[in-house]
């Protein structure tokens, strides 16, 4: 992949005419990088490319259609802990059986965005936001029949799951297309929609579930985003001509030991974060006894906090570097991880929300940033991104089942294990830093 970039402005990167590739000569700001090419197989190639506007109202309108399709996709599967309280204690099935309905769910969304971006690509746009917004609708809607475990694992896990990721990264990858020095703010922007989603979903069913039950419910979220989707379907349209794509897989990467390190260390965080957010508010109404509508306010409370932080921490990451940002928010992490198993009352599992959620936002707004950092020709990041997120999607799919199968035997247990795949994640990315730089200090990267 290749950005049209004019040498005077840009001095750190050298464009190869000959290659067409634009290969890292220096250092820039590691958001910039990540937004060139948000998705799998942004594939750009010099001499074809018009400079983007950064700005005016057709570029910021993308934006806020981007935001409604992060709001929709990632907010709504965040939004899973509400739905996993519920479950537990309506359904037979043990904690660790409904996790799996959740984790097939961030699967499928996670695993699937690897490969849509492609179809951004190659001018099929519109055809792909219906497919997958069709998708996610019919699983919301379906889910409002259903009447079993296995009925919830087909359309909340499975057919939601598939639609999200279709959605997903041509999304963020659209947006990008539209700005170059606003690239930052731009993205960061669009991934509030993230938290924002997290927090007014579960406020929705805390709400709703109590009066009107629970396939009402399940249809009023499905009328949410059907809105939203009518709107980025009317509003949202790609900037850049059909390309050709590069390979799906970049299989150099597995010779890279700092790709493999950080990658890692990825795959630990989400392993134990997603048993977290989806175990919490259960958590509350088992071992605390709150009430369903207050332990579902947990939920809300650790998707909301993280909200500032996945706007400004970003912003620091480009002043001292991604691996010198995420690798002490994952410490972060995991110290407040611990602490877990200290919470015996509302005061503590509130205040464990609070810190827990600001700590992993400020961490996964960096997830995506630091794969650029890492990766030293421009044309293979988006490649290497899309693989990114298929190998983590895996930790995705069995970290709730596997922290839900060790919390039916020991709730401690469950905790340590958590924190103690946070701490691994924290290692890993602060010796990824390390094969970078060196034990240097003030070295940005």
């Amino acid at each position: 992949m290749a950005v049209k970039t004019s040498q005077s402005e840009d001095p750190t990167f050298e464009l190869m005419t000959r290659t067409g590739t634009l290969r890292r000569e220096g250092t820039r700001s590691e958001m910039q990088d990540l937004e060139i090419i948000a998705s799998a197989g942004a594939s750009f190639r010099p001499g074809d490319i018009p400079p983007p506007p950064d700005g005016g109202l057709h570029a910021w309108t993308q934006v806020a259609m981007g935001w409604i399709a992060i709001f929709a996709t990632w907010g709504y599967v965040n939004s899973f802990g509400s739905f996993q309280a519920h479950y537990t204690s309506t359904l037979p099935q043990t904690p660790f059986q409904i996790s799996w309905i959740g984790s097939i769910q961030v699967w499928f969304t996670f695993f699937g965005s690897a490969f849509s971006g492609r179809l951004l690509d190659a001018g099929f746009w519109v055809p792909t936001f219906i497919v997958g917004s069709t998708l996610q609708l019919l699983g919301i809607f379906t889910m409002s029949l259903s009447t079993s475990y296995w009925h919830l694992m087909i359309t909340q896990g499975v057919v939601t799951g598939i639609g999200g990721g279709i959605i997903f990264a041509p999304s963020l990858a659209l947006v990008a297309t539209y700005f170059e020095k606003r690239r930052g703010i731009a993205i960061g922007l669009v991934t509030t929609g993230n938290s924002l989603g997290g927090t007014v979903y579960p406020l929705v069913v805390r709400t709703l579930l109590p009066e009107i039950g629970f396939s009402w419910t399940a249809r009023v979220l499905g009328f949410i985003n059907l809105i939203g989707f009518v709107l980025v379907a009317i509003f949202m349209r790609p900037r850049l001509p059909p390309r050709q794509t590069g390979p799906i897989i970049d299989w150099t990467a597995f010779k890279d030991v700092l790709y493999l390190c950080y990658v890692s260390g990825l795959f630990f965080f989400v392993w134990s974060v997603y048993y977290t957010f989806y175990y919490l508010a259960s958590f509350g109404q088992d071992e605390i006894g709150m009430s369903f509508a207050d332990s579902s306010i947990l939920t809300t409370i650790i998707n909301a906090v993280g909200l500032p932080t996945r706007v400004l921490i970003p912003f620091l990451a480009d002043r001292i570097g991604p691996l010198n940002t995420i690798a002490p928010a994952g410490m972060c992490v995991a110290i407040v991880a611990y602490t877990w198993l200290a919470v015996h009352n509302e005061t503590g599992v509130y205040v464990f929300s609070i810190f827990y959620g600001i700590a992993s936002g400020a961490f996964q707004s960096l997830m995506p940033t630091g794969v650029a950092s890492i990766t030293t020709r421009l044309d293979t990041i988006g490649t290497r991104m899309g693989m990114c997120f298929s190998l983590i999607s895996f930790a995705g799919l069995s970290g709730p089942p596997i922290g839900g199968l060790l919390q039916s035997k020991s709730l401690e247990g469950a905790h340590v294990w958590a924190a103690l795949s946070s701490t691994l994640a924290a290692i890993l990315l602060v010796l990824a830093r390390v094969l970078k730089v060196g034990w240097k200090v003030k070295t940005r990267c």
